[in-house]
Formats: C-alpha cells, sequence, structure tokens
C-alpha cells in the first residue's frame, strides 16, 4: 500500500508555491479519481508532473515509467492501491459526485462526503486555504477558476476540462452586475464570478447546485442582484430553482447565530417541481457540536497569547461608551457560556464581538509583544478551534497547518457544515441516487 504521506511528506510540500500549484493540482486529482473516468482530464498534466519531477517520480513510479511503453497505465497500474492517510479521504463507495467552487477550506465537501459524495473538482485561489485543504483532504485544489471559464474558452471546453458531475457546491463572492433592463440575463454578470459559475453550469448541466451567499444578497442593490441570478438559472440555464432561504447555523446544531441564503436548483428534465428547505440539522450529524458556546469550549486552559491586554481592553470599554452616548450598539461583546455566540466574520469587530470570560489561566506571562499587562478579569479571544466548532468542523480536522490569523480567516469565510449537510440531503433524496 502506497501512502499519500510518503508522497507528499513535509518536505516537498516546502517546495510547492501554492500561488502556482496547479500542477500539482493536476497530481492529486488524477490521484484522487484513479479508475474513474474522472481521472481523464487531469491525466496528461498529471502524468507529465509525475514523469519529470525527480522526487514524485521515484515516489509514484518507482522509476519504471521511464522504460515502459504505456506510462499512463503504469501509473494507475503502481498507484490504484493508494492509501490517502488524511483526516477525511474520499469515499470508496461514491453515491454521487460533486464539484467544489470557491472551496475555502472545505466546508462543503465535508458536508458532501458525509452524504456519500465524491468530490471529482476544487478550485480555490488563496493559497492558505490551500493548504489547509490539502492536509485535510489530500488535494490541491485549482486556483483561480476563471482559467477554466474565461470567455475565451468554449463550452466545449469546458466540458473537456472539469470532470461530469451530479452536484455542483460554491459559495461565490456577492457582486454587483452591469444589470440592462429590468430582467438581467447570462451576459449582465459577465465580469462576475457567479458568470464563472453558470458558465460551468451550462457547459456541464449538472443534475443539481446548492451555492451559499451572504444573507444581504436579499436586498443588494435593491434585489436586482438576486433577481438577476434567479433569472439566469431559471430561464437563461432551465433549472427549477425555488425561492431561496435564507438559513441559521443556529437552528442546524451549532451555537452560532449566522445567517446566510442558500439558492438550489435542479436540471429541468429530471422533473422536480418543489423542494423544502430544512429547518433542522441531519438526525446523527457527526458535524453537530451544541446548543450553547459552553458546549464547545475549550476544555482545558489556553495560552495566555489569547487574552486581551489590559491596555486593550480598556480601550475597547472607552470605545463601547462612546458609541452608547451615540446610541449606537457597536462594541466588543462577552458571550456567556449558555449563550450563543455571534456570527463569526473576518476583519472589522469580528473577534472582539465575541469575547469569553475563561478564569483558568494560571501563567500570565505574555508570549507576543503587548502593550501593558495581562488582564485580570479572564477575557480572552475565542480560539481557532473554538472557531472551527462554531462552523460544525470536528477536531479531527486539522488547523495547525497555517497561522492562528489565517485560521480565524478561514473559518470566518466557511460555511457552516451543518446546514450545508442538512440541504444536501434534501438535494440527494430529490435526485434518488
Amino acid at each position: 500500500m502506497n501512502k499519500y504521506s510518503n508522497i507528499f511528506d513535509k518536505d516537498f510540500k516546502k517546495t510547492i508555491d501554492y500561488n502556482k500549484a496547479d500542477e500539482f493540482a493536476y497530481v492529486t486529482h488524477f490521484l484522487q479519481n484513479l479508475g474513474a473516468n474522472s481521472a481523464e482530464p487531469f491525466s496528461e498534466v498529471a502524468l507529465e508532473t509525475l514523469l519529470s519531477n525527480e522526487v514524485l517520480n521515484s515516489r509514484v513510479l518507482n522509476g519504471d515509467s521511464l522504460t515502459y511503453d504505456n506510462p499512463r497505465k503504469l501509473a494507475q497500474s503502481l498507484t490504484l492501491d493508494l492509501e490517502f492517510d488524511v483526516p477525511f479521504p474520499p469515499p470508496e463507495n461514491d453515491q454521487f459526485t460533486f464539484i467544489d467552487l470557491f472551496a475555502g477550506i472545505g466546508g462543503f465537501r465535508l458536508a458532501l462526503q458525509s452524504l456519500g459524495g465524491k468530490c471529482v473538482f476544487s478550485s480555490e485561489i488563496d493559497k492558505y486555504c490551500k493548504r489547509t485543504y490539502e492536509a485535510n483532504f489530500g488535494e490541491i485544489p485549482f486556483g483561480d477558476i476563471t482559467n477554466f471559464t474565461d470567455e475565451k474558452i468554449t463550452d466545449e471546453e469546458i466540458d473537456k476540462t472539469i470532470p461530469d458531475h451530479d452536484i455542483i457546491a460554491a459559495g461565490f463572492p456577492c457582486q454587483a452586475f452591469s444589470i440592462a433592463g429590468k430582467r438581467g440575463g447570462f451576459n449582465d454578470t459577465r465580469g462576475t464570478l457567479f458568470f464563472d459559475v453558470a458558465r460551468i453550469i451550462k457547459a456541464k448541466r449538472p443534475k443539481a447546485f446548492i451555492l451559499e451567499n451572504v444573507k444581504g444578497l436579499v436586498s443588494h442593490k435593491g434585489g436586482k442582484t438576486l433577481a438577476t441570478i434567479l433569472n439566469v438559472l431559471r430561464n437563461d440555464l432551465n433549472y427549477f430553482v425555488p425561492t431561496p432561504n435564507v438559513l441559521n447555523a443556529k437552528d442546524f446544531g451549532v451555537p452560532q447565530n449566522r445567517e446566510r441564503i442558500i439558492i438550489v436548483g435542479f436540471r429541468s428534465d429530471l422533473e422536480v417541481n418543489e423542494f423544502n428547505f430544512p429547518e433542522q440539522n441531519v438526525d446523527g450529524s457527526e458535524f453537530i457540536t451544541g446548543s450553547s458556546f459552553g458546549e464547545i469550549k475549550e476544555k482545558s486552559e489556553v495560552s495566555v497569547r489569547y487574552y486581551l491586554s489590559d491596555v486593550y481592553l480598556n480601550t475597547l470599554e472607552k470605545h463601547r461608551k462612546r458609541h452608547k452616548s451615540k446610541g449606537n450598539g457597536f462594541g466588543y461583546q462577552i458571550i456567556n457560556e449558555d449563550e450563543t455566540a455571534n456570527a463569526i466574520v473576518v476583519g472589522g469587530m469580528g473577534r472582539e464581538r465575541n469575547l469569553i470570560i475563561d478564569n483558568r489561566l494560571t501563567n500570565y506571562n505574555p508570549v507576543t509583544n503587548i502593550k501593558g499587562k495581562v488582564n485580570k478579569e479572564g477575557v480572552r479571544k475565542m480560539t481557532p478551534r473554538e472557531w472551527a466548532r462554531l462552523q460544525g468542523f470536528p477536531d479531527t480536522y486539522k488547523i495547525d497547518v497555517v497561522s492562528d490569523t489565517q485560521n480565524y480567516k478561514q473559518f470566518g469565510n466557511s460555511v457552516a457544515v451543518p446546514v450545508i449537510q442538512a440541504v444536501g440531503s434534501q438535494i440527494i433524496n430529490k435526485l434518488n441516487v
């Protein structure tokens, strides 16, 4: 049995530039899809990389390929027994296939794999997210999705470069369209990342899609942005798209008040003409973490690095008083153990709106440069692991491959896994796979 960790060990990963990692994205996608038709779009570049890279050649192909008549066949024969010794390997007996666009750190993938899905293509532009994704799934996502969907690329070319799949999953950014008229169409979405999602749907014609976005999409540009999206999906692409729903993560087994809009759709020939969004989590879900913060709080003392300095805490108190005097509700917030956390977000007061009191600290010696001393009130930020749990990520999910700063950013931008799992389960029921 050839282990994935032996091929891409820590020393080798240090040589990978995750800003320019597409050649290794081809290799990892090829290895994950061996034995299936979904490997074909990646095989040529992957085998070229395997044959030309001395380290990979010796670890995967054992050098024999250089004298073999059919290197592709040899590569498959030598790696079909590859063991993906990562926390979340591809399923052995998949029930459906999907692609993971704007993949982040794999929240969609965790949810859909848990339902029996196999991811056959992933794309994510952020290099730090790629590191975390690869550490957990054994796959390096492709970078900029527009490399596959540029306007100069035909639908036929998209069809050849992205494997066939049943479901598209995407958490695309909210962007304004250059809407021409009351009913914006396909061409009005050019220049946005939704256009790239739509192009793939048009070229690949998957059975269904699940899209996630911020709640603000509902009212963005007076509702015109969402109206354009729905018009493209329903009329230009001919999918049944029920009225999107705004779902709150706190209703699906995690103690976080996080509202996000979910858009689902089904190819018209499947004759799906109704869809009910779930109101709660999937029974027995492994991604449920609790109904209050106390249930996801670190079980033992955490590093002093997460505790605020007395100087910073005083600044936050002055900031809140100043806004309160003006009638504003801005400022830091302490979350009690029996409460639900505010939505975890990147930037601004993201972490300060989710402070907690934890009096278990025994070592007050700072480990980072701070002004003043560590506060004696026990006020600290939530840890990256606590943020992971607020999004439903299991503790087996690796977070130690990037800095705390990147971890906060990654989990703040992620989907809440139990929400996607619950919606995905409803979609699978409709597809009868």
